[in-house]
């Protein structure tokens, strides 16, 4: 029997990973190694998924062949007339509360630190924009699942980012999983080796992130452990103290 080793730091180093991921929207252009990239990805192939089936595929893109996909993402977004559409719903048709405040919150939190007022159309669209730039992130992901596929097997690739974003905050890299590149898969296919089977599900820019950068002082809300979590025996941790994460 397989004898599961042991973790090597505290779990305060594992939950300052996880705490300090964040979306971040504004990169420095150090370059990242292409065998930290690749170490990431190798770490992240470790999380779970039913019957081990891995139903994740992803294309790294540095240097001339990432400035081609995003010369060609931003075009495609100039162009709105287009109708590009994504191959998959990942928002409702209609929202409601409580997400669509969450929702309308984010957003404002953002544009509020950019400056930017409610209404400005141009200045929305040209902040958007820079999805297609991997916000100047050195290293650019596109990830892609089999159509096929049913939705646990969405729910075990979502587990894979999750692990590639925490496995690059303890190397002291920043990420942003960006699912503005699923509409585009059309001019994704275009400049990168899909399969037709493969629906494109997100990107993320990986790098280094600007701390001078407005954008990331955001700092976004998350509920707390009992708006969300029900204990219905004996309530976890004692003899534990816990401090809710801020």
């Amino acid at each position: 029997m397989r004898e599961t080793p042991p973790v090597p730091h505290p779990p305060e180093a594992v939950e300052a990973a996880i705490l300090s991921r964040r979306s971040v929207r504004a990169f420095r252009p150090d370059p990242v190694p292409p065998a930290l990239v690749r170490r990431l990805l190798a770490v992240a192939s470790r999380a779970p998924s039913g019957t081990n089936m891995q139903p994740w595929r992803v294309y790294v893109v540095t240097g001339a062949a990432r400035d081609r996909l995003c010369d060609a993402l931003v075009a495609a977004h100039a162009n709105p007339s287009a109708g590009h559409e994504s191959e998959y719903p990942y928002y409702p048709d209609q929202f409601f509360e409580p997400y669509l405040s969450r929702r309308r919150k984010v957003g404002l939190d953002l544009y509020g630190l950019l400056g930017i007022a409610r209404g400005e159309r141009e200045r929305m669209h040209a902040q958007h924009a820079r999805n297609f730039r991997f916000f100047d992130a050195p290293v650019g992901l596109v990830t892609t699942i089999d159509r096929r596929l049913a939705v646990g097997s969405w729910l075990d690739h979502g587990m894979f980012l999750q692990s590639l974003m925490i496995a690059a905050r303890a190397h002291g890299l920043d990420t942003c999983p960006q699912a503005a590149f699923a509409p585009y898969h059309g001019v994704i296919r275009a400049h990168l080796p899909l399969r037709p089977e493969e629906v494109v599900v997100c990107g993320m820019a990986v790098g280094y992130a600007d701390e001078g950068a407005s954008e990331n002082a955001l700092a976004t809300e998350r509920m707390a452990v009992d708006e969300f979590a029900a204990f219905l025996g004996d309530e976890p941790g004692d003899g534990m103290p816990f401090v809710e994460p801020s």
